[in-house]
């Protein structure tokens, strides 16, 4: 097994992971179904050039904005940032089992950090 096979089963891990959690937790399932492909929206960003539309589109796709989310779940004791959180979390887990990346800001939308593994 290659690096690469091994960073896209960690990723794949970690989206079970972020199912479980959110099954546990108790939010609907639908939901998270509804809501799954939500930062997906950020690739709008290339409507207007890939400079803008990588920084978009990597806002969305960063563990760092999810992660405060969270962190602000539980500084305010509410369950709908954790919902979100959680949800946005798994997406991006999702999309890193399967390779895609974040994005370059001068190259093709197909050209990400994973792909320099």
């Amino acid at each position: 097994m290659t690096n690469k096979h091994i960073v896209h089963v960690e990723y794949a891990l970690a989206f079970a992971l972020s199912l479980f959690i959110y099954i546990q937790l108790h939010f609907p399932i639908w939901l998270f179904a509804a809501l799954l492909f939500v930062p997906d929206l950020t690739m709008l960003g290339y409507a207007m050039n890939k400079k803008i539309g990588a920084m978009v589109y990597n806002f969305g796709h960063t563990f760092i904005f999810p992660l405060l989310l969270a962190s602000g779940s539980l500084y305010l004791s509410n369950d709908n940032l954790l919902l979100g959180s959680v949800i946005w979390i798994a997406h991006i887990c999702m999309d890193r089992a399967i390779g895609a990346g974040l994005k370059y800001p001068d190259s093709s939308f197909t050209n990400t950090h994973l792909q320099k593994i």
